[in-house]
């Protein structure tokens, strides 16, 4: 018989012959285990890799340093200013940004003044005037001070929160401190630093070349603006720079004079007159005869409200037109300065006045698709283009080519501010000690609408100070569409703390005036009104020199003291200001 259990007893079953075996062969993940030396070979190679990181490194360290790397005046990298800028924001608690200033941030507000004050004394060595930090310790930090300019003010979307928070703790490892002011002052920074000045930069793009969209573009008219600027658009047409020519059909009360009642000078009627010229310091009637515009022999002096006879006999396109008004068209004369895109062949405008492709360039691509690439924005550019925009008119000169189509034309034709205006306009030369009906002897304005001339010898024209720094074409409370009070303007960047002066410990010590008479402004001195528009009514020069009493004497200019006091003597002026012993004696009596 067989025995049933002899499988089990004489042979082991299928499941324990793996067992056996493993008794007998190698597995193969004990096989699969490496060696002692190439365990060893595979450290070494990494430890080769890391020393040679290491090594790297260590290089690229030693390099930035001999190079110049520790140097406070190098310039951060992109990559490094991006870091540092998200690491600074990251900075700010979220409830801090959520802020609001509970104090006025109205330009001439009493809490402006005072942060005025305080930034002159606190800030003002570092980030400069106008927040650029462009002033010689603020070159000197690493990283460099932040830019507190209106524009990237507006570009980083800065809160009033966040200006508060980084003037009262600071930012570590930068040479911004935490300034230990109680709140009101803090918050009195806050408000002066929205009301900063404006300035271009001084290195900034030339204008010419730079505009892509120019070549595509075209000019449409100030209401298509209205539609994404309608604040600006409603401030900018109740200015002066929206008025300039009126048609009386339009607008019945343009014409200001009555008339009606009857005047040797006046041989018009209101039926004849199609366009109205002026509204501040004199009026002229322009009447149209065919496709051209011409102007009355009789225009208005609005400040003294009488009529005066008007033919122009001395400026220099005089010699090429007849001496009768009725010969020399505004076209010709007039009308490049008075519309937007005038047209010299059809004699065809976009707009009447200057609107705001005037400034801005034409819009038509920007109205299609609004981005910042696609229109000019003057306070992008340097400090030339920027202030050609508004020199292109508020300037004596001629253009580079004339005669153009047989007529001389006394505006630069051709010029828009995509493009450079010294290449189609040169500013009326003048040769010194010669007084002009341009200029007085030693260069200054001696007629009305030269500021440009006047202002490109001035000092602030160099430091990036612009047109719009001090005005506001698109409108304003104040008079000249002023941004601010005059001496408000002033003293942004002057005062006794400033490191532009005066160095005086008050402004009334400087001034030798008391604190609330007109003789203690700056423009009283400074921007004295020398300039004609109109029989004795006179504008503000501005050069920014002080015309002293002596140059009277010599060079017969008027000057800012016998401005004021008509009734004194040159001899008088000269006497009393060189006697005042915080003043050079040579420079007074000269």
């Amino acid at each position: 018989m067989s025995n049933p259990d002899s499988d089990k007893m004489g042979s082991p079953k299928p499941d324990d012959a793996p067992k056996q075996a493993n008794l007998t062969k190698p597995t193969d993940s004990a096989s699969a285990q490496p060696k002692p030396h190439a365990r060893w070979s595979r450290r070494r190679t990494v430890l080769i890799i890391l020393a040679v990181l290491f090594a790297a490194v260590i290089g690229a360290i030693y390099h930035y340093i001999v190079s110049g790397g520790m140097s406070a005046r190098q310039k951060p990298s992109a990559a490094e200013t991006f870091v540092a800028h998200w690491l600074v924001d990251l900075s700010i608690p979220s409830e801090v940004k959520g802020l609001k200033n509970p104090l006025s941030s109205s330009p001439g507000s009493a809490d402006v003044t005072a942060g005025r004050e305080l930034y002159q004394k606190h800030c003002q060595s570092c980030h400069g005037y106008d927040g650029s930090g462009k002033t010689d310790a603020g070159v000197g930090l690493f990283p460099p001070p932040l830019n507190l300019s209106h524009a990237a003010i507006v570009k980083r979307k800065r809160t009033d929160g966040e200006l508060y928070y980084f003037i009262g703790n600071g930012i570590r490892n930068t040479g911004m401190p935490g300034w230990k002011l109680p709140d009101r002052q803090t918050w009195q920074l806050v408000s002066y630093i929205r009301n900063l000045p404006v300035t271009a930069p001084v290195d900034g793009q030339d204008a010419a070349g730079n505009f892509a969209f120019a070549g595509s573009a075209h000019h449409v008219g100030s209401t298509y603006c209205k539609t994404c600027h309608n604040d600006l658009y409603e401030r900018w047409r109740k200015t002066p720079m929206a008025n300039v020519v009126r048609d009386p059909r339009e607008h019945p009360d343009a014409i200001i004079p009555d008339l009606s009642k009857p005047d040797p000078l006046v041989k018009f009627t209101e039926a004849d007159i199609a366009l109205v010229y002026g509204s501040k310091w004199k009026q002229r009637y322009f009447k149209k005869v065919g496709d051209d515009y011409f102007v009355f022999p009789a225009q208005w002096d609005v400040t003294h409200k009488k009529w005066k006879p008007y033919v122009v006999k001395d400026d220099w396109w005089v010699d090429h037109y007849p001496p009768d008004n009725f010969q020399r068209p505004t076209s010709a004369l007039c009308d490049g300065c008075h519309s937007v895109n005038y047209n010299v062949q059809n004699k065809t405008v976009t707009e009447w006045n200057v609107g705001c492709e005037g400034c801005h360039g034409p819009g038509s691509e920007h109205v299609k698709q609004p981005t910042n690439s696609n229109i000019v924005n003057a306070a992008r550019l340097g400090y030339v283009p920027a202030n050609d925009t508004c020199i292109q008119c508020h300037s004596q000169g001629r253009p580079l080519t004339n005669p153009i189509a047989d007529k001389y034309y006394d505006w630069p034709v051709g010029y828009e501010v995509t493009k450079k205006l010294s290449d189609f306009w040169k500013l009326e030369e003048h040769k010194l000690g010669e007084t002009s009906f341009t200029h007085f002897a030693d260069g200054t304005a001696h007629k009305n609408r030269m500021q440009g001339n006047d202002y490109v010898q001035s000092l602030m024209y160099t430091h990036g100070v612009t047109c719009f720094t001090c005005h506001d074409v698109h409108g304003t409370e104040y008079s000249g569409n002023l941004r601010k009070p005059a001496n408000n303007l002033c003293l942004d960047c002057h005062g006794p703390s400033s490191p532009n002066g005066p160095h005086a410990s008050t402004i009334a010590q400087h001034t030798h005036h008391k604190p609330d008479s007109a003789g203690n402004e700056c423009v009283s001195c400074h921007m004295p009104k020398i300039a004609q528009t109109l029989g004795d009514v006179n504008v503000r020069s501005h050069t920014f020199r002080f015309v002293s009493p002596a140059m009277s004497e010599s060079l017969k200019i008027p000057n800012a003291c016998n401005v004021c006091h008509t009734d004194k003597s040159t001899k008088w002026a000269t006497d009393t200001i060189t006697a005042w012993t915080d003043r050079s004696p040579w420079r007074m009596g000269k």
